[in-house]
């Protein structure tokens, strides 16, 4: 098993105001007048709510008629039913009428929900949830009678709005954008995902700079939590088939969602159905069906039986499982009772189901067998076990996955899939860190290096750092981290990994590549902040670790996974124990070092995170591994050659020569090749009469 991620959190409980608000909601409704509204926050942080509370508030006061809510699939609208808000202290209770809810049978667009949805645009109801299809072909046949003018009065909620994309071919984009550009109907935007797709931006640059934005961190959410307080992120490889892996890592008496892996992917080693009978024959004796759930009931061998859900056989009696996981995991009245409620599914078996907006809150353990090339996807997947419930105190992302076997002959496959999950892991980290500002300290500043300002951020000041010197790098710096972050980790290449990299090639070559094409209109010191801010974002956890691992102290490893004694425990005496959470780690790295950005550019993350996973593979096959990247490295560049040139004069001034191009050292080789190739240039700039 190999432990990417693993943080605890503390002991605060979230309080809801007098209007029965949550933060995250009462910081959303706060936003209420805005026309667009884009919320980012995570699964089960209460979206759905915060929208019902914006939703009522431009009804019965800012003179909207309609509000449409778009969901991306059938089983999320069960989210947005009615729900009792006023005895909790609201002036209005949300009420949507069955018929108006068309997420609760049939296909996603149909046509007679796509008429549904025409008869509503006609009535004088206020309120309708359906598919994001179902919006789709609903606003398509609407505007070819009435034109786009018959939603000018609406209010239109997109939930998991990652979905969208500015592409031209994404339908769903352009109906979005056009909205936006007649600017009469109000939009909020909602999404669990902190950043956007692998290709194509949701929004384009224009379009989301008109959006009043609302961020809920990770971190906040599961700070607030009562009973959750630790989540951890594991790898774990197998070999042969999945299934030889799963006793390692499937616990029966955790409640667990498992997604099986896509179909065409290497890991699919049998049909579906064949998959999932292997996989409740680990789990026991297979004894037949609950006629009313349609669950399996597996005898395990110590006599308990197991309540198996199967979402992947899409015969028809999947409508009967799905029907009872609505009503069985949320109660009949949308009301949990903890005992009945946590005893009534154990373990839940998907393929493409139970990801967005699947609300298990007894979910302890989503283990996902297959990589996810999509970041998007295993933020959601996670999201499934970060809810909070009663004698819940800890949460586990598995992904079973191959070992990358040299057997196979495919080892440029195995490298990628190893930089997918590397990527995954270190963007997850960043997802559940506190929200990091940083600012430039000078000599003699007298303000702690460390704080917290007025919105909750932890502020860090790195000597030497450029500030960004224009409102356009600013306002980057303060509200694209995310983005650039998951960018750069999707964008990680094999350069970045070899052993012969140096650090700064990662921290200033590449990350200085994607802010200039991300963003073409930066000149070079705009550009230079950015790319200094994103440097310390994304390695100072990874400084704090090296140091932590060092060993600030004797006593706990801060990754050991323990969590937190509560307050007047015995301590055994040593008050000097490691950190045990991600804040407390950097608090105590920033305490006992001054950090520069010399110190930042020093670090590549990437192989840091790199040298955590191969520790679970044996010599024979890292070295293959090692080989392939070594081999697939791509020529010297210019821009490469010129990062490496301070280290070149370093190591001249160390070592009284030049690097040799023929050292067992391969960074050593490597500045060496740098240094041929600035050599040649030199003189080919020479020979042109350049210089």
């Amino acid at each position: 098993m190999v432990q990417m991620v693993n943080v605890t959190y503390g002991t605060s409980k979230a309080t809801t105001n007098a209007l029965g608000q949550r933060p995250m909601q009462a910081r959303t409704y706060a936003a209420r007048a805005a026309q667009f509204l884009l919320l980012k926050a995570p699964p089960a942080a209460g979206k759905s709510r915060a929208l019902m509370f914006v939703a009522l508030d431009k009804l019965r006061h800012q003179g909207l008629e309609k509000v449409i809510v778009c969901v991306p699939e059938t089983s999320i609208g069960g989210s947005f039913r009615s729900t009792d808000l006023t005895s909790y202290g609201f002036e209005a209770d949300w009420e949507v009428d069955d018929r108006w809810n068309l997420c609760l049978t049939g296909e996603d667009a149909d046509k007679q929900k796509v008429k549904a949805f025409q008869t509503f645009m006609d009535s004088d109801a206020s309120v309708l949830v359906c598919t994001h299809a179902t919006f789709r072909f609903g606003f398509d046949e609407v505007i070819k009678t009435k034109g786009i003018e018959a939603f000018d009065s609406c209010f239109i909620a997109i939930d998991e709005f990652h979905h969208v994309s500015a592409s031209d071919n994404n339908r769903l984009g352009v109906i979005l954008r056009s909205l936006i550009n007649r600017a009469e109907c109000h939009v909020m935007a909602m999404t669990g995902s902190y950043f956007r797709g692998d290709a194509d931006p949701v929004l384009r640059p224009e379009d989301e700079d008109r959006f009043t934005k609302i961020t809920y961190s990770y971190y906040e959410q599961l700070e607030g939590y009562a009973w959750l307080k630790a989540l951890g992120i594991n790898y774990e490889f197998y070999k042969g088939n999945y299934v030889n892996g799963l006793p390692g890592v499937l616990n029966p008496d955790q409640k667990t969602i498992i997604h099986i892996p896509h179909r065409g992917s290497s890991e699919a080693f049998d049909d579906k159905f064949n998959e999932v009978g292997k996989i409740i024959d680990l789990l026991g004796t297979h004894e037949g069906r609950d006629p009313e759930t349609g669950f399996d009931l597996v005898r395990k061998p110590d006599g308990a039986v197991l309540k198996v859900a199967d979402l992947v056989d899409d015969g028809p009696g999947r409508d009967i499982v799905k029907a009872a996981l609505s009503r069985e995991i949320k109660g009949r009245d949308g009301k949990r009772d903890d005992v009945a409620d946590r005893a009534k599914v154990d373990i839940i078996i998907a393929l493409g189901m139970a990801k967005e907006g699947f609300d298990w809150v007894w979910c302890e353990h989503a283990l996902t067998i297959g990589y996810r090339s999509s970041l998007t996807e295993i933020v959601q997947i996670i999201g499934r076990a970060t809810r909070d419930a009663p004698g819940k105190p800890r949460a586990l992302f598995t992904n079973l996955v191959a070992e990358p076997g040299v057997e196979t002959g495919v080892v440029t496959d195995a490298v990628n899939d190893m930089l997918k999950a590397i990527s995954g892991s270190l963007l997850m980290e960043q997802v559940l860190a506190p929200n990091f500002k940083f600012y430039r300290r000078e000599d003699g500043d007298v303000r702690a290096p460390m704080g917290s300002d007025d919105e909750g951020n932890i502020t860090i000041g790195i000597k030497g750092l450029v500030e960004p010197p224009t409102d356009r790098s600013r306002e980057i710096c303060e509200k694209d981290m995310n983005d650039l972050m998951a960018t750069a980790y999707q964008e990680m290449d094999r350069r970045v990994l070899s052993p012969d990299t140096a650090p700064e090639v990662a921290t200033q070559m590449v990350l200085t590549d994607i802010i200039e094409k991300r963003y073409e209109t930066l000149d070079a010191e705009e550009a230079e902040s950015v790319r200094q801010h994103l440097a310390a974002h994304m390695n100072v956890l990874t400084l704090a670790r090296k140091e932590a691992e060092r060993g600030f102290a004797e006593g706990q490893s801060p990754l050991s996974g323990t969590p937190p004694k509560p307050s007047g425990d015995d301590d055994d005496g040593d008050p000097a124990s490691a950190p045990n959470t991600l804040l407390e780690m950097v608090r105590k790295f920033i305490n006992v070092r001054d950090i520069d950005i010399e110190l930042i550019d020093s670090v590549n993350t990437f192989q840091e995170r790199f040298e955590v996973a191969s520790k679970s593979l044996n010599s024979e096959l890292l070295s293959h591994v090692q080989s392939a990247m070594v081999a697939l490295r791509v020529n010297m560049t210019g821009d490469e050659a010129r990062t490496l040139w301070p280290r070149i004069k370093a190591f001249r001034a160390t070592e009284g020569r030049e690097p040799n191009v023929h050292s067992a050292n391969p960074l050593e080789k490597r500045m060496a090749e740098a240094l041929a190739w600035l050599k040649a240039e030199k003189a080919k700039r020479l020979r042109e009469g350049a210089l």
